[in-house]
């Protein structure tokens, strides 16, 4: 396991130093540390600020690596002793830097930076480890040496607040009171460059590079030594002369208020324009000597003009001439001006964790009120870290969390992302007490906007299914109204398996679930909401049919939020309801609510409209789909009939003896007369009329088969064939009549109208018409065969059974006078017709005789007897 977590530890740090990493910084640092032990149990990151006596101390982010814990790494690099050729220059600031640090390790207080490594010296460098940090103040107020260029994003155009000002000065304050008081030291260097920002913008004193130690026994006055300033040595290695009290630079001597002093000096220098200290005497003993003499009597009032109101008088003391008048630090810290709200809320979370948890609850309840009055960075950077720490007490959680979201709502999604959410996370998954989810509840809506998707997934999701489980009904509601938000996020077997039995529980009721009225309507108010977003089958599947499980007991509010749900699935055009489902499903469910009495006459038409639309809809969709239905039967019966037909030996037989009247291609011998006006048949017409032959066969024997009923194509039309085949023939033949084949006999002709005097067989185009069977005489003189009678013809007698025509001329059409007709003399020939098997004379085709009187049957006319 150790093996492994050694594996681990150099792949995560050897990406966080090749993303974090930047050219100016790391490049160095690696070339400055890989020998200081500070880098067996620390990583750096990014470098970010400096600090220390003449900025020299590079500062560094990074993490220990054994717990991931953040820190601060500060790196004073040998090579900058460079700029100083004498050795004892250069020892002089080693030494102060040294003892600083080492100075420093020793303390404890709130107020004084705290160490997490002590110092490390390698040949190249001096390192140590520290809490977290964002700058020194220094750097805060504009001096950028040994800071990388460009500064850090986090520096650029970097303001103090004034609340933050406020506190800090209080901070300094006190820990000068922990210091002066309790420590007996002095620290002697109170100037921006030893003062540090920490990560949660705490201001620590750091820098004790040139403090003084009590010389006194604990029983006595105690005293401190002093050091005179000194040219020879670097003012790198000497306090800063721009902050120094005029005891410490006229009569040599140092006390507590020096160090009040140097605070009044940076009170002053944080206010002022371009933030430049009021004594500037860039390292000239003699200057600093003749302005701290200028202000030996009075301090002019317009010099502290820059000052608050507030504060001017209690700097205007600590910059006296005379110490004995100087506040010291328990007076500073009691100044009216520390009394502001924000100064005193950010006051009370660092002592926190000394109070109860009843103390605690009371500041908390409060606290949102306060937030608002205090600048969003204070209140990210400062109020927060406070009450991540609460997190670990859970009954506190509920009392600090509407603090943290009231954050979160001012801030943008990226500082929620990065600064609140990965200490909120595991709030998230907390189920008691109950109270948390139920403020987490009250601003879902924020978290839904705030969390990325997997966050939803992996920790509100969760949640919420915890909240439907609850007892609590204001939980469930508040749940409920938040789900349809995060419809779209929940995967389908989720909102399957998890949310929709959890609702269908809380609406249906059952053992450890509400019958509440108004948890139900809001169950359904939530499926409304989050139809859109669900699956038709899902719907259908689960939603409608436990609808009609709902207990409603004739409640309005009930069965009008049913109704809706049925009225959004039938109007949705995504979702919608078959005529099947609202026939045998839903109007048997909706018919009787229309009797109920408890609705409203609005709820009444609102129900009644919905069962109108939905039985309209079924009705007009029913008779559609028969009507359809209707013409696919219509349409099968006429293909099956068209089968029928051509497997009908009645038709095959019909078309054999149509065939065998009329033959159409004789073979030529030296007996019978060719064909088509004495002409010789060619070898195309020949093979022509070989292929018709054959074709006539295969349509014969493809009737007889009777074949299974399948679906051809396209329907059988024998008699578009035959008429085909006539054509193709008849349109390179003209057929004779005074060459006619055998006598045909024209059975299939059922009924023929002729009329005669003469009783002999006669021809007529090469045509013998023979009298059916039976014979009568009708009124009008017309010969009736097999009952029908034709009164468009007339003659004078009548005609016996099995006689034929003989006189031609004597046979007229009614109303035309006997000198008009003369079939002798005009050889006027008739057209035959032919309808539903009954053979008529209609009126004679004037002007197409000839002497010969041939009678030429057009193809209409083959056609006619044929059909």
């Amino acid at each position: 396991m150790d093996v492994l977590n050694k594996l681990r530890n150099t792949v995560s740090n050897t990406i966080s130093n090749t993303v974090n990493s930047t050219a100016y910084g790391l490049s160095q640092l690696s070339s400055v540390l890989p020998g200081n032990p500070v880098t067996r149990e620390f990583e750096a990151t990014a470098h970010i600020a400096s600090a220390g006596p003449g900025l020299l101390w590079k500062v560094y982010s990074g993490y220990k690596k054994s717990t991931r814990q953040e820190a601060a790494i500060f790196v004073f690099e040998k090579r900058l002793l460079d700029r100083w050729s004498g050795k004892a220059e250069r020892e002089a600031v080693l030494e102060s830097l040294r003892r600083g640090v080492t100075q420093l390790t020793k303390l404890r207080h709130p107020q004084i930076l705290i160490v997490q490594h002590p110092l490390e010296e390698s040949r190249d460098s001096l390192a140590f480890a520290t809490e977290p940090v964002f700058a020194s103040l220094a750097n805060a107020l504009g001096r950028s040496e040994n800071v990388p260029q460009p500064p850090p994003a986090a520096l650029r155009d970097y303001k103090l607040l004034d609340v933050e000002i406020r506190y800090g000065l209080l901070q300094l304050g006190e820990g000068l009171a922990f210091l002066h008081g309790d420590v007996k030291l002095l620290h002697r260097n109170v100037c921006p460059e030893s003062i540090v920002i920490n990560g949660h913008g705490a201001w620590k004193i750091f820098g004790f590079d040139f403090c003084a130690l009590n010389q006194s026994p604990n029983d006595k006055q105690p005293s401190w030594s002093y050091i005179d300033y000194d040219p020879t040595i670097p003012a790198i290695a000497q306090p800063q002369l721009d902050f120094q009290a005029p005891e410490c630079i006229i009569a040599g001597s140092n006390g507590p208020p020096s160090d009040i002093f140097s605070l009044g000096m940076l009170v002053y220098t944080l206010y002022s324009p371009g933030h430049k200290p009021l004594n500037e005497s860039h390292g000239d003993p003699s200057k600093c000597r003749r302005f701290l003499g200028d202000i030996k009597t009075s301090l002019p009032t317009a010099k502290l003009s820059p000052i608050p109101e507030a504060l001017r008088d209690t700097v205007k003391l600590m910059l006296t001439n005379n110490p004995e008048l100087r506040p010291d630090a328990h007076q500073f810290i009691k100044i009216e001006y520390f009394t502001d709200i924000g100064v005193k809320t950010l006051n009370y979370l660092d002592k926190l964790f000394q109070w109860d948890n009843l103390q605690k609850s009371q500041f908390y309840k409060g606290l949102p009120q306060v937030i608002k009055q205090l600048p969003h960075r204070v209140a990210l950077h400062r109020v927060l870290p406070a009450l991540y720490k609460e997190f670990v007490n859970a009954p506190m959680v509920p009392f600090v969390l509407p603090s943290v979201l009231q954050v979160a709502e001012t801030g943008t999604i990226e500082e929620f992302r990065e600064h609140i959410l990965p200490n909120l996370k595991p709030v998230l998954a907390l189920g008691e007490p109950p109270q948390i989810s139920l403020v987490l509840m009250q601003r879902v809506d924020l978290l839904l906007k705030l969390c990325p998707a997997d966050v939803i997934k992996s920790d509100v999701v969760p949640m919420l299914t915890r909240a439907l489980d609850s007892n609590w009904e204001q939980l469930q509601e508040l749940c409920l109204a938040a789900l349809p938000s995060i419809a779209t996020l929940i995967e389908g077997p989720s909102m399957k398996n998890a949310i929709l039995p959890r609702i269908k529980k809380l609406c249906i009721g059952g053992k450890g679930s509400t019958s509440s009225l108004g948890v139900r309507v809001n169950c359904l108010l939530c499926l409304a909401k989050m139809l859109e977003n669900l699956d038709r089958w899902l719907v259908l599947d689960q939603i409608l049919p436990f609808l009609q499980e709902i207990p409603h007991s004739g409640e309005p509010a009930v069965l009008m939020a049913i109704i809706g749900i049925y009225k959004l699935v039938l109007t949705h055009s995504k979702l919608g309801m078959s005529k099947e489902i609202m026939a045998t499903r839903v109007l048997p469910f909706l018919l009787p609510l229309c009797v109920e009495q408890s609705l409203s006459p609005t709820q009444f038409e609102t129900l009644a409209t919905l069962v109108g639309d939905m039985i309209t809809k079924v009705t007009s969709e029913h008779r559609e789909a028969l009507k359809q239905l209707d013409a696919v039967r219509r349409d099968a019966q006429q293909f099956d009939q068209a089968l029928s037909q051509a497997a009908n030996p009645a038709v095959v037989n019909e078309l054999n003896d149509a065939f065998a009247g009329i033959e159409l291609a004789p073979p030529p011998t030296s007996s019978s007369k060719p064909l088509n006006g004495g002409q010789s048949l060619t070898l195309q017409d020949k093979q022509r009329l070989a292929q018709q032959q054959e074709a006539s066969q295969r349509l014969q024997s493809q009737a007889s088969l009777a074949p299974k009923k399948v679906s051809p194509p396209a329907k059988p039309q024998p008699k578009d064939l035959t008429n085909t085949l006539l054509q193709n023939n008849l349109n390179q033949l003209n057929l004779s009549p005074k060459t006619p084949p055998q006598q045909p006999n024209y059975s299939v002709l059922q009924s023929a109208n002729w009329s005669q005097n003469t009783p002999t067989q006669t021809q007529w185009g090469g045509l013998a018409i023979t009298a059916g069977p039976q014979s009568a005489q009708s009124p009008t003189g017309a010969w009736n065969a097999n009952g029908m009678s034709s009164p468009g013809w007339s003659t004078g007698g009548t005609l016996g059974p099995n006689q034929t025509i003989s006189n031609w001329n004597q046979i007229r059409p009614q109303n035309v006078p006997n000198q008009s007709w003369n079939m002798s003399n005009n050889s006027m020939g008739s057209e035959w017709r032919s309808d539903s098997n009954t053979l008529g004379m209609s009126q004679p085709l004037m002007g197409q005789s000839n002497n010969t009187q041939q009678v030429n049957l057009s193809t209409q006319d083959i056609m006619d007897l044929l059909s």
